[in-house]
């Protein structure tokens, strides 16, 4: 978890390449919940409402105004009502199925679910079909010419736009409090995420990177004594840094943050579907870890 602001903490650019040789195969999205609640989902055309009548969700693609230019993303939430936010930040392979899947499932606990485009400043919509894609074409090659903009203080920026714009947004509940999630190099975004909106009461990490940094603007160093913080680590993460885990453990002590730091026995990228190193027992490990601190939390 530690290193510099400018570098891709925790995808290893040898592991990319390992997959894309590898020809991975395209997962269909994992077993178990995930995988059933994939059939009940049919895409759905940009801009339209739709409502799910298996899950009785509303969907659609939605863009607005940011500091870097008209922010897209994918929001979905229960129809017919409010429900607690949640800003949802992905992995280095941006938006796509599998985390139109992951927010649709969320959807269904019962929150109104924003998974932002991170690169809507180069690039509008989905940029890669799953992980594979992002292995074999180009990926890495192209996030490393979107990922430096994505510093703390665009991060922060982006945030409050999006809980400024979602909030307008009929199935929001605003009185309630706002939880963010994030995967990889979507970790730290969490954590800066809760420091530049005060309605957001939780950030949830899975295998994030960088959450322990020299600089300033560290997300262990901006953390919130009223703010619920769900750190989930991967082994292989660290194996690589050890003393991160400790250092942010320490950080929530001092702030007085309430939450948790755990390894969890799987590789980076174990939560995400079509990932290769998806690890279904773990990830449902993790997920009922993150419905218990939204519940608690907001």
């Amino acid at each position: 978890m530690r290193d510099h602001e400018e570098k891709y903490p925790m995808c290893d650019e040898q592991d990319l390449a390992r997959w894309a040789k590898a020809k991975i195969s395209r997962r269909a999205f994992g077993g178990g919940a995930m995988a059933a609640g994939a059939v009940a989902c049919a895409p759905i055309e940009a801009g339209a409402d739709t409502a799910m009548a298996t899950g009785g969700l509303t969907e659609r693609m939605v863009s607005f105004d940011a500091p870097g230019g008209t922010m897209d993303g994918f929001f979905v939430h229960p129809a017919g009502t409010r429900s607690p936010l949640v800003l949802f930040w992905p992995d280095i392979a941006g938006l796509r199925e599998s985390k139109r899947q992951m927010a649709r499932r969320l959807a269904g606990e019962g929150y109104a679910v924003f998974v932002a485009n991170p690169y809507y400043r180069d690039v509008a919509g989905q940029q890669f079909e799953d992980f594979a894609d992002f292995a074999a074409n180009g990926g890495w090659d192209k996030a490393r010419q979107w990922r430096p903009k994505l510093d703390a203080e665009a991060i922060q920026a982006d945030a409050r736009a999006a809980t400024a714009w979602l909030d307008t947004q009929d199935g929001v509940d605003r009185s309630r409090g706002i939880g963010t999630q994030g995967y990889c190099m979507g970790g730290p975004f969490t954590v800066w995420s809760v420091a530049a909106v005060p309605r957001m009461k939780a950030a949830a990490s899975f295998h994030g990177g960088g959450l322990v940094r020299e600089a300033e603007s560290s997300p262990h160093r901006m953390l919130r004594e009223d703010a619920h913080y769900l750190i989930a680590v991967a082994e292989n993460d660290d194996a690589k840094d050890p003393s991160a885990k400790t250092a942010f453990r320490a950080a929530m002590d001092e702030a007085g943050s309430k939450g948790e730091v755990e390894v969890y026995a799987a590789d980076h990228g174990w939560c995400v579907p079509d990932s290769p190193a998806y690890d279904e027992a773990e990830a449902e490990r993790a997920w009922a870890r993150l419905l218990a601190t939204y519940a608690a939390a907001l």
